[in-house]
């Protein structure tokens, strides 16, 4: 069986944050404001494979009230999320994804991201894509208010023909 998921994420910038996304730290002025470390991309991700799952959302998953959860990385949100796939007898396949930021710019950072994500996937970079882009000027993230993310996955259940 295949199944896809889609997931997105929005966090609005801090000046008191540390700016996290994909896993990668990016020096930038401000960070982005969260109950963990606001890391959009992975949000996006962690959201991606819960739906394709079938297992509702990050925050179902993780609520912002559980003090658990105060300031974790997201990357062991994700490293939680790849363990239940893992444990429902799937393989994640590839990650598709996109961050919506008109500063800083992402691409620079993307092959790091791309290296820190596959490894908590388990999967090999080619089989994930990372897009960056603006919204040329519009909107909060024109504004620089905040960044988004977009991620669709392909999950597969183990030992299906198609891999």
């Amino acid at each position: 069986m295949i199944k896809v998921g889609i997931g997105h994420d929005v966090h609005a910038f801090s000046r008191d944050r540390k700016l996290v996304i994909g896993g990668v730290d990016i020096p930038f002025e401000m960070g982005l404001s969260g109950h963990s470390d606001a890391d959009v991309l992975t949000h996006a991700i962690c959201d991606a494979l819960l739906g394709a799952m079938g297992e509702g959302d990050i925050g179902l998953k993780f609520p912002d009230n559980d003090p658990k959860y105060k300031n974790i990385r997201s990357l062991e949100l994700l490293e939680n999320v790849c363990r239940e796939v893992d444990r429902k007898n799937y393989k994640i396949y590839n990650v598709d994804s996109i961050v919506v930021a008109q500063a800083p710019k992402i691409q620079p950072f993307v092959p790091d991201m791309k290296k820190t994500l596959a490894a908590c996937l388990g999967i090999g970079e080619n089989f994930i894509n990372i897009k960056a882009t603006t919204t040329e000027g519009l909107g909060f993230a024109g504004r620089k208010e905040g960044i988004s993310a977009f991620a669709v996955v392909l999950i597969m259940e183990k030992g299906f023909a198609g891999r």
